[in-house]
C-alpha cells in the first residue's frame, strides 16, 4: 500500500465491532496496513491480525458492558468503527434490531468515556434506509430511549410497527441516531459521528439475505459507478476515509456508498420499481 500516514491512523487505538467478516474485516486489515493498532469485537473469532479480540453477542447488553469494562484498558481510544450488523433472517427481525441498533448504541455509549477528545466514530448503515424521513416521527421516540431495555421492551410492545422487518428499522434508528448525536458530541467533546450507506454489497452477509430476495433482484439493481456489486473493501474504504482527521468539518453525516443508487431515485434518473416488480 502506498504512503497515506496522512489519513492518521499510523501508531493509532482503533477498535473495531463486526471485525471478523465482511466490510468489518476489510475496515480491520486497513487500518492494521496504515499502522494502527486494531482491536475487533465480535462473535466469531476474527482472520485478522490485532491486538486483542472481545468475544461479545451485542444482543447481550449485559456482556456488552463487560467487554466494554475490558476495552477501557486502552484509553484514550482514538477511533472507532462500528461494523457489526446482520440481517433478519439470521434470527428475526427483533434479534436484528438488537443487534444492529440498541447493541450497537449501547456499546458505542458505554465506550463512550474510555474515547479521547477529539475521536472518530464511523458506522454502517444502509441505503435501504431511502425514506427514513418519513419514518422520523416514531425513530425520534425510540432515540429518546437510550437504555437498552427499556427500548427492547418498546419494540416488544408494538413489534409490527416499530420493528417491522428489523434490517430496515434498525438501519434508519442508526441514520437518526448519528445525525442527533453527532451534535452534542461535538460540542462537549470534540468527537466526530458519521456513517455510510452501501448499496448491495458482496459479502456473507449479502450471501444470507440474497436467498430470501425475489429471484433476479440483485442483478436488477443499478450499479452506475462499478457496474457490478461492490465488494466489502470497496467499502471499506469510504468509511476509513470519512473516519480520518482529515475530514475534521464532517460529523452527523451519511453518506451514501450506493453507487448513486439513492440519488438516482431521487431525481428520477432511477425507476426503483424493479423493486417491487414492476408495480
Amino acid at each position: 500500500m502506498q504512503n497515506l500516514d496522512g489519513l492518521g491512523y499510523r501508531g493509532k487505538t482503533v477498535v473495531v465491532t463486526g471485525g471478523s467478516s465482511g466490510m468489518g474485516e476489510q475496515v480491520a486489515r486497513i487500518l492494521r496496513e496504515l499502522g494502527a493498532k486494531v482491536h475487533i469485537v465480535d462473535i466469531r473469532e476474527p482472520k485478522v491480525a490485532c491486538e486483542s479480540f472481545h468475544q461479545v453477542d451485542l444482543a447481550d447488553f449485559p456482556a456488552v458492558r463487560a467487554v466494554v469494562d475490558a476495552l477501557s484498558k486502552l484509553a484514550p481510544i482514538d477511533f472507532l468503527f462500528p461494523c457489526a450488523g446482520l440481517p433478519p433472517t439470521v434470527k428475526g427481525p427483533l434479534y436484528c434490531m438488537q443487534v444492529n441498533y440498541i447493541g450497537t448504541r449501547h456499546f458505542v455509549e458505554c465506550l463512550l468515556p474510555s474515547l479521547r477528545d477529539g475521536a472518530g466514530i464511523a458506522l454502517i448503515s444502509s441505503d435501504a434506509t431511502l425514506g427514513w424521513q418519513k419514518n422520523l416521527a416514531q425513530s425520534l421516540e425510540m432515540l429518546a430511549i437510550s437504555d437498552p431495555d427499556e427500548a427492547l421492551a418498546w419494540c416488544e410492545a408494538d413489534p409490527e410497527t416499530r420493528v417491522r422487518d428489523g434490517y430496515t428499522t434498525s438501519k434508519e434508528m442508526l441514520v437518526v441516531w448519528v445525525q442527533n448525536a453527532a451534535v452534542k458530541l461535538g460540542n462537549e467533546r470534540r468527537i466526530r459521528l458519521n456513517a455510510i450507506g452501501p448499496c448491495p454489497t458482496k459479502t456473507a452477509f449479502m450471501e444470507e439475505q440474497g436467498q430470501h430476495l425475489p429471484a433476479g433482484f440483485l442483478d436488477a439493481w443499478p450499479y452506475p459507478s462499478l457496474g457490478r456489486m461492490a465488494t466489502a473493501e470497496e467499502q471499506a474504504w469510504p468509511l476509513v476515509l470519512l473516519n480520518s482527521p482529515l475530514n475534521a468539518a464532517v460529523t452527523g453525516a451519511f453518506l451514501l456508498t450506493d453507487q448513486g443508487f439513492a440519488s438516482g431515485v431521487y431525481t428520477g434518473a432511477i425507476d426503483p420499481s424493479f423493486m417491487t416488480g414492476g408495480k
